[in-house]
């Protein structure tokens, strides 16, 4: 959907003759298909993608597009999402489709899922090379318009865990605790007007001591008084 590399958004008559075209695009190129869409959306209201693609029968399935801020899901979410694409591909006897679409703000998050689940299928190999590939096929400077934190390094990890999923017993891996050995700063922003900043550092993670709960907290924060935190200069 070329709406996803834009920050622009269309009002509900344009993007649903938007999609209307789309669909119709769909139908011509793959006759006799069955679609199935995931939507990364943006807060916990209805999509209006669901109301516009319901009318034609497809199947959309939401997920958010950043977590805590991030541009990444959990990992029990990404688990659900390869396994459902997956097995949406795999099933025989009718041809299936598979379409990405996010709402304003959730490229970065379709980029790395579409890594993935590229990887996960063994479509292609190579962490690195297959986000970059990916994200070459927007303007480069949607990423940094669209994530004031540069999302690259977390969502490598993450692709580490799906390419590794067949070494360990079990995937998605169990939660486990991790130690923060150090945090490296490459740039020294100038936040003070005097070529420095104070960072301050919060840690956030689910409750360990509720196994319901699975909403996240503050686990860690550094003091928020000035003394108590060290300037940085560039």
């Amino acid at each position: 959907f070329d709406c996803c590399f834009s920050t622009d958004v269309l009002d509900e008559d344009m993007y649903r003759s938007y999609m209307g075209g789309i669909v119709k695009q769909l139908g011509e190129q793959f006759p006799d298909s069955f679609y199935m869409v995931f939507n990364f959306r943006e807060g916990e209201r209805r999509s209006q993608l669901i109301d516009i693609l319901s009318e034609y029968d497809m199947i959309v399935m939401d997920y958010p597009r950043q977590y805590e801020g991030c541009p990444l899901i959990c990992l029990e979410m990404i688990h659900h999402f390869l396994r459902s694409s997956e097995s949406w591909l795999s099933l025989e006897g009718q041809h299936n489709v598979l379409l990405m679409h996010c709402e304003r703000g959730g490229w970065p998050v379709l980029a790395f899922m579409l890594a993935g689940l590229l990887i996960y299928r063994k479509q292609y190999s190579g962490e690195q090379k297959t986000l970059d590939m990916i994200y070459k096929q927007a303007p480069r400077e949607l990423l940094q318009l669209l994530s004031p934190l540069n999302p690259l390094p977390s969502q490598l990890r993450y692709l580490n865990y799906i390419s590794r999923r067949n070494v360990g017993s079990t995937w998605p891996p169990a939660d486990r605790a991790l130690t923060l050995d150090c945090v490296i700063l490459r740039d020294i922003p100038n936040f003070n007007g005097e070529g420095g900043c104070r960072p301050l550092f919060r840690v956030y993670g689910q409750d360990t001591f509720s196994s319901t709960n699975r909403s996240t907290k503050v686990l860690f924060s550094v003091s928020k008084k000035i003394k108590n935190l060290r300037l940085y200069r560039q």
